[in-house]
């Protein structure tokens, strides 16, 4: 790797495409291309939206909005958006020219040292496997279970969690392509539904009279609350509804190593899919909150996106949201499973993960990390078996800490390095703007932390976000002595900096 900046700086180098400029960039970096290349523009804009999911997030989290800061709260999902895409036009910008599953691992490794890489993928990992388990299990009981008619029960939600992991292992060992194929689908029945919901929303309020455009600056049954503007409270805490669902939109960038020209489809995916899902999710929001026509009922309830769909459009209606609401959660898991797998495949590669000659692993069939994917699989078997409720949501929460943190961090490498980056002639460049974006997105970045960990509520996952670092640190410390080549050892070259 050079760091050497004897060119001026607007000397530029043209951009590669294609598939035979991704794998011939993998082998300058010192890696055999296994995985296969079969993800094609939209399949990899579906990855990123996918993990999104405008649809889940909104159904699973609009209940928090109404209780703590009522209507008038959908608002800060304007913010949320605002903040979460500078974010994203940071990181395509790495994306842009570093086309490695594992991202940003691949990012630490190797514009800052394999010590920085090995942590952000460390807490990359402990996000993604927690995420799977959330949403599979979210998926059986906010949405499955009540479209099959099924009381509610959480041994039987633990089992059909457990089957749906198994399931997405399934499809994600068999093939990349399938799970491409599935997840494109389950992404275009999101975006039509969503689309027809809000149309159909909007003409049902307008032809029943049932609802009132005055929802949408009403404090609902928060009016009079203590504290709603204090820190920590009901106001900010609406800002869960953005946080947790306009996240994960550098999936993509995890799977890049099975895109056919990832220089391209990929930084496109990572900033279009959060711009998309903000859109659509404001309009969504929108259409919801003027359709509430019983507010203190409504706002009471643990599900009111399907009470209001059934208030507005009846049954039938009810139904087919749950419908898609179970492939959108199923698509989001699986999509979480191939990204958290990738992340260990990336490690292991580089012998810096535990088990590493195991899960650095292709099948040469398949050409897919069957290893690393039964690894996620068989953590959040054992999370369903050992954890009892309180405490499982509790793990799900800290990966709110911890992307924002990861994504902080980003930025903080991003510059760090930015001068001694080279600029690619076609590539993704926010060009004179990159400083304000990249100072904005991270004073956002704080401002987002800041958010998660400042509720009582946020004690319990900021101990186990600790425990995990200790975790890690010791595997890290294990590392260092036994093996201190691994982790002084510089990557293979990358031909990303000015020469």
């Amino acid at each position: 790797m050079s760091h050497s900046t004897d060119l001026p700086d607007e000397a530029h180098r043209e951009l590669p495409h294609g598939a035979e400029a991704a794998d011939e960039f993998c082998e300058d970096c010192g890696y055999e291309p296994q995985l296969k290349r079969s993800l094609g523009t939209f399949q990899v804009f579906a990855i990123s939206f996918a993990f999104i999911s405008v649809a889940v997030g909104v159904f699973g989290t609009y209940d928090d909005v109404l209780q703590n800061a009522g209507p008038v709260g959908i608002w800060l999902w304007v913010i949320v958006a605002i903040g979460q895409t500078l974010v994203a036009l940071v990181i395509a910008q790495f994306a842009a020219r570093i086309p490695l599953s594992g991202s940003s691992y691949q990012w630490g490794s190797r514009l800052a040292n394999p010590k920085v890489g090995w942590w952000f993928g460390w807490f990359n990992f402990c996000t993604l496997t927690a995420g799977v388990v959330a949403i599979d299990n979210a998926l059986a009981k906010d949405a499955l279970m009540p479209m099959l008619g099924m009381a509610s029960d959480e041994r039987t939600a633990r089992i059909i969690t457990v089957v749906m992991l198994i399931i997405q292992a399934a499809i994600a060992i068999g093939s990349t392509h399938l799970v491409a194929m599935i997840n494109t689908s389950a992404v275009g029945l999101e975006l039509a539904l969503v689309v027809v919901l809000v149309i159909a929303l909007f003409v049902a309020v307008a032809v029943s009279g049932k609802g009132s455009i005055s929802n949408l600056t009403s404090r609902g049954i928060t009016e009079g609350a203590p504290n709603y503007f204090a820190i920590g409270g009901g106001l900010m805490l609406a800002t869960v509804l953005g946080l947790t669902t306009l996240v994960g939109f550098d999936a993509a960038a995890n799977l890049a190593e099975e895109a056919k020209d990832p220089y391209r489809s990929v930084p496109k995916a990572v900033v279009g899919s959060v711009i998309a899902a903000a859109v659509l999710g404001l309009l969504f929001l929108i259409a919801l909150t003027v359709a509430i026509d019983d507010m203190p009922r409504i706002s009471a309830s643990d599900s009111p996106v399907v009470v209001i769909m059934h208030d507005q459009l009846g049954t039938v209606m009810e139904k087919l949201l749950l419908v898609a609401i179970v492939f959108a959660f199923f698509g989001a898991g699986m999509v979480t499973m191939a990204t958290a797998s990738r992340i260990v495949y990336a490690m292991a590669r580089d012998s810096r993960f535990p088990g590493h000659k195991v899960m650095r692993r292709v099948d040469a069939r398949t050409h897919t990390p069957i290893p690393a994917t039964v690894l996620i699989v068989v953590l959040g078997i054992i999370l369903m078996l050992a954890l009892p409720g309180d405490s499982l949501l509790e793990l799900i929460t800290t990966g709110t800490i911890i992307g924002p943190s990861l994504y902080g961090a980003t930025i903080i490498l991003y510059l760090s390095v930015r001068k001694r980056l080279d600029r690619v002639e076609g590539a993704f460049d926010l060009g004179r703007y990159e400083m304000p974006v990249a100072i904005s997105a991270l004073i956002w970045s704080a401002i987002a932390v800041f958010i998660m960990v400042t509720p009582t509520s946020a004690h319990v996952p900021i101990a186990i976000v600790l425990g995990l670092t200790l975790l890690g640190g010791l595997y890290f410390l294990k590392l260092w002595k036994f093996n201190r080549i691994v982790l002084e050892t510089e990557p293979g070259k990358v031909d990303v900096f000015k020469h």
